[in-house]
Order: C-alpha cells, then structure tokens, then sequence
C-alpha cells in the first residue's frame, strides 16, 4: 500500500513540468526569433553595392521594425509563458501537499488497531479525488505540450518561407522586378431584457456607474451636434465617401510619402470647398475667393471636428469614413505636413466640460437635478401612464436647470445641449453595456462555480473542438466572469477611451510605421495613454475579483492590435456581440408560445430553460477558449485574445445547433440588427 502511495506522490512532483518545458519553449522561441532577427539584419547588410544610399535606408528601417516585431512577439510569449508556468507551478505544489497529507492518513489509520470500514471509507474517497484531479493535471499537461509544440513548428514554417536568400524561385521574381522597375521608374513614379421587466421611476444614475461626478465624466463626453453643424457634416461624409486617402497613402512605395499625403489633403480640402459652394453659394464664394486654404484654416478645424465627435456619439455611424478621418489627420499632425500645407487640420475635442467652462457654467454639473434630467427612462411593460409621468418630471428637470444657470455667456438652449450630450452618454450604456449585465444575469442564473448540471460543465480541453486553452469546470467559470466584467467596465469608459485615443493618434511627434502585421499593412502607433488608462481599468477589476486567470497581457502598439484606432474598433464590437445573444435568450418565452414553436423547441432541445442553457454553455465554452488566431501568443488567454475568440465563435455560428432557433428569433447577422 505505501509503496502504490508512493508512486501516486511522484505522479504528484511530475505535474510540475509544465514550467520547465514552458521555460525550454520560450528559450526555443527566443532563439528562433533571434535567429529571425538576425536573418533580417544580414539581408540589410547584404544589399547590393550598386543600389542607392536611399534604397539602404529604406531597407535599414524595413530591417529595424522586423526585429522590433519580432521583439514584441517574443515579449508577449515569454509573459503569457511565465504566468502559465507560475500556475501550473501552483497547482502541483498543491498537489503534492494533499498527496503527502493523504499519505500520513492512511498511514496512522493503519497503525491504530480499531480502524473501522468508515475510516477506510473516508480514505479511499480522498483517494479518488486526488486521483482525478492528477489526471486532470496530466492531461492539461500533456495538451500545453502539444500546443506549443504546434506553434513551434509554425514559427519554424514561417520563417523557412521568409527566407528569401535562400529560395531561388522567389530571389528571381525579385530580381526580374527589380530590372523592371529600373527600367520604367518615370512610370512606376506616376502610379503613385431579463426574465421580469425593469419597472420603477426614473433611475438616478445608470446602474453600476463608477463613482465619479458628472464634472467628470463630462471632460470626455463631446458636445452634441447643432442644427447647423449637421449641414457640415453631411459635406464631411460626402467628401471622405469619394475619397481614396489611404488607398493612396498607405502604400509599398518609393515615391516621397510627405507629397502624397499634402496633395490627398488638398484635393479633400478641395472637394470640402466645391460642396460648400453647392450648398451655400454666398459662404462658399467667401471659402474660396483667395484659393488659400490656410486662410480658412477655422473652417476646416472645426468640419473635421465635428465629425470626431459625432462618431463617438454614433459608433454605428461613418464606419470606413471615420477611418479616413482619423489617417488623414493623423498624416496632418507631422510637423512637416503642416509646413506643406501652411495651416493645421487638428482642434481640440469640444467637450461639454470645455463648453461649460467657456461660458461659466460649470456649476450645473454639480445640481442635484442632473441625475434626473439626464437619466434614461426604461419603459418595459410599465403602463404608458407611468412613463408619461417620468417623461413630465425629466422635462421638468431639465426647465429648472436652464432656467437657474442661464446667463448673458449661456442661454436655455446651450444648456439644453450639454444636457441632451449627456443623456447621450447615458444612451450608449444603455444600449451598449446594459446587454452585458444581462447576460451576467443569465450566467449567474444557470452556472455556478462550485457544481454543475450534468451535461452543461463549461470545462474545455486544449485541442478539441478548437480549443487553445484547458480548464475545468471551475476555473472556466471565473474565466468568463473577469472577462466579461473586464468587458463591462471598458465599455462603461469607452468615451474616456476614445478621448484618449484620439489624443494618442494625434500628437504631434507620435510617429508611425507602416508594416504588414498578418492581416495586411496597418499603421503601428504606440498609445500611451490609453495603455496607462487600459492598465488602471485592469487593476480595478483584478482588485475587485480577487484571482485572475490567464494572461493580463494588453496588446496595443503591436502587429495585433496596431494603434488606438484598432483598439477601439475592437471593444466596440461586445455590444454586436453580446446583444444578438441575450436578444435570443429573452426572446425564446415569446416563441415559446407558439404551438408550432413550442413543439419544435420541445422536441430538439426538451424546453426553454434547456434552450438557453445550450446557448450559453456553448458561448461561454468557446467564446473564451482562446480560439481564432495561429498561434499562443495572438490569441490564447490574454487580454485581447477574449475578444478574438468570442469573434470566432460568431463566425462558427451556421454550424451550432441552435442556429435555427436564431432565426427564428429575428437575429440577421453579429453585425446587424435584430429585428423586433
């Protein structure tokens, strides 16, 4: 008997592998980028004697952001590799303990001469445990060892096909058109709901709002569109719709970049300027009567402003134009641009802080009665009597605070306006956060941490069914909780994000580097500050949940997520997520009743109840598997990677066996709308 203890508490120790063959991975994996890196630099070197001191150069830097690539990858991989080794490193420790307490038990139980068939009982049950949770350990093991020795082998492939010295094919396709461009350089330079209703009066504040004043908040709240701003607008979002920009720009290229960029501007500005005309012929003739742009310097500031923020307020709105926008001016705030151009395309962000301060108005922001003229009022299956008294008292409330804080600096209707972009504010959280507290509601509702029904743990191993990660019932449980939490809180500051975003891309100084990241040439921008504001969202959560598992890694700046423009296309997509699913999850009741419906819902999956849980056992089993990209460290546990993987499941969902009841539901598409 001791000698099979024995042998089960060295199967304990063996669970600690994992992190030294995590160790031996990321020195394998250091090695072959390094030897990549090393690869790109002889190529630099290597250039031909003949070619020029501009085409050195070009290649030089191509070289440096190679291996400043692959430095980042490494980086990544060796943090995710190191807290995954610390875990497992945890987890057998802890195994180990329980193998050596469970030794001694049995051990005095057979010394002590009056062990009874309970004793034996009670040993063999601790026994078993232990047992299963070694084989569990094992396999996790054993998957992490395939997984990485996978990825391995996917690196080494990538780079065998990155050697282009040594591929003789490839080398005489370059150097064909290499001869061809020499030949024709002048013209290759041419071509350049839950289950009950939310009832009650109107709320004071959205539920789950952090604790912060309206004063701040409405620093990175922008003001709302006037009338006559709107006019504007439209001219923006014609002008950038015909415009080719960065098809133009963001270009493999010889040609002098800072040229393109101030002839793109000036036929935008142009564009701008004829429109004007069309619609205003008296401005318009003002506009260009000098043919100067810098001399309507105010007037181009303020129409690309205005679509910066009517953007942020409409996320859904000016999808490919605000992309446009943003290059444009992300171009325009090179010192060298600007000196081309002789005038800057980028102001501030008019905000309602900055509106209010202007004009003396702060004060209002600090009225009791904002919380109820700003509040959105939620109608549900509340009687129409009880919504028309809410609408009467935030109308009330709203007449107070214009008719106290009116003054020769700020009229009624100014203050109506920072009133009603408030209220926006509220109006995205609730249509954009408010579907992740409901799905919360149904995760609490059918999962616990601790048990599940048969059928329906939400444990994944690596390697089936798509997975990337392996985790227990349990450990999958918290996994989905922190990240939709971490979901929940980015979205309930995501108009502080953008604002910092905007300022990142903005900055004078803050350079990029165009570069191919796998997914075709994007522009590579560090983001400070939305890193530092990324970081203090990520403590919070981590502080407030107390364990974190997977990775904490937060791509930005790198070949996944590229600059702040990326980071926050990526994070308005939850809500395109989310909402479609707990759409389908309130909708089933009212399907239900249906007797068609009903027999058909009985029949495939035994009931409502069965129903939902099938969808969200799937969703929370591999939306968060660490699916969607080739390899550990694009995809996996880390911060960013939550996200891919939810995307994934989105692309797979033709393929589940509630797809039908999807339809059904009035879901069109993860990028639409449902209908109602």
């Amino acid at each position: 008997m001791f000698k099979l203890f024995g042998s089960l508490f060295r199967a304990a120790t063996l669970c600690a592998a994992p992190h030294h063959q995590s160790v031996m991975n990321s020195a394998k994996l250091g090695a072959v980028l390094d030897e990549n890196e090393q690869e790109s630099q002889a190529a630099a070197n290597g250039l031909d004697a003949g070619t020029s001191s501009y085409e050195e150069h070009i290649a030089r830097l191509k070289a440096e952001a190679e291996a400043q690539d692959c430095a980042n990858r490494l980086r990544v991989a060796q943090e995710q590799l190191a807290e995954y080794a610390a875990q497992k490193e945890e987890d057998s420790v802890g195994l180990v303990q329980e193998a050596e307490r469970l030794k001694e038990a049995l051990g005095q139980l057979l010394k002590h001469p009056g062990s009874t068939a309970s004793d034996f009982q009670e040993i063999a049950h601790l026994f078993n445990g232990l047992l299963d949770k070694l084989n569990d350990a094992a396999t996790e093991a054993r998957a992490f060892a395939a997984q990485q020795a996978s990825d391995l082998a996917t690196l080494k492939r990538s780079s065998a096909q990155a050697d282009l010295d040594n591929d003789v094919d490839m080398k005489r396709v370059r150097d064909d058109s290499a001869s061809t461009s020499e030949a024709g350089e002048e013209a290759a330079a041419g071509e350049d709901a839950l289950e009950e209703p939310l009832r009650g009066p109107i709320a004071s504040q959205p539920a789950g709002l952090p604790s912060t004043s309206f004063a701040e908040r409405a620093r990175y709240i922008p003001l709302r569109l006037s009338h006559d701003e709107r006019k504007l607008l439209r001219l923006l979002e014609s002008a950038l719709n015909v415009s080719e920009y960065t098809d133009k720009v963001d270009i493999l290229t010889w040609r002098n970049k800072n040229q393109r960029v101030n002839a793109q501007i000036r036929d935008l500005c142009a564009i701008l300027s004829g429109l004007m005309v069309a619609t205003n012929y008296k401005k318009g003739q003002d506009l260009i009567r000098d043919r100067s742009f810098a001399d309507n310097e105010e007037f181009f500031q303020d129409i690309f402003e205005l679509g910066r923020r009517y953007k942020i307020l409409n996320p859904d709105k000016m999808r490919s134009e605000y992309g446009k926008l943003m290059y444009l001016l992300m171009d325009s705030a090179e010192p060298a641009i600007q000196e081309m151009l002789e005038f800057k395309c980028v102001r501030q962000l008019r905000t309602v802080y900055n509106f209010l301060e202007e004009r003396g108005g702060l004060a209002m922001l600090d009225d009791s009665l904002m919380h109820t003229a700003t509040a959105e009022i939620i109608a549900g299956e509340r009687p129409r009597h009880e919504v028309q008294r809410d609408i009467k008292i935030k109308e009330k409330a709203r007449e107070a605070l214009s008719r106290r804080y009116r003054s020769a600096r700020l009229s009624e209707e100014e203050i109506l306006l920072c009133i009603y972009s408030i209220s926006d504010n509220n109006s995205y959280l609730l249509f954009n956060r408010d579907p992740i507290d409901r799905f919360i509601h149904f995760f609490h509702r059918y999962f616990k941490s601790d048990s599940h029904e048969p059928g329906y743990s939400l444990a994944i191993q690596g390697g089936r069914d798509g997975a990337r990660l392996t985790h227990n019932h349990e450990r999958q449980y918290h996994y989905v909780l922190q990240s939709l939490t971490l979901w929940r809180e980015i979205s309930t500051e995501m108009f502080k994000l953008w604002y910092l975003a905007e300022t990142d891309m903005l900055r004078e100084g803050n350079s990029y580097r165009l570069c191919d990241t796998g997914q075709g040439l994007n522009r590579v921008q560090s983001a400070s500050q939305v890193g530092r504001a990324m970081q203090q969202i990520l403590n919070r959560v981590q502080s407030r949940i107390g364990s974190w598992v997977g990775s904490s890694v937060v791509h930005l700046g790198d070949h996944n997520v590229p600059n702040a423009l990326m980071f926050i296309d990526k994070y308005t997509q939850v809500p395109r997520i989310l909402n479609p699913v707990v759409s389908v999850l309130e909708e089933l009741p009212k399907l239900y009743r249906d007797s068609n419906l009903r027999a058909y819902i009985d029949s495939s999956f035994g009931g409502v109840e069965q129903c939902r849980k099938a969808i969200i056992v799937d969703f929370c089993r591999h939306a968060f598997d660490g699916s969607g990209a080739d390899n550990f460290f694009d995809a996996g546990s880390c911060i960013d990677g939550r996200l891919t993987s939810a995307w994934n499941w989105c692309s797979k969902i033709e393929k589940k066996p509630f797809y039908h009841v999807f339809k059904l539901a009035g879901w069109v598409g993860f990028d639409g709308e449902v209908k109602s």
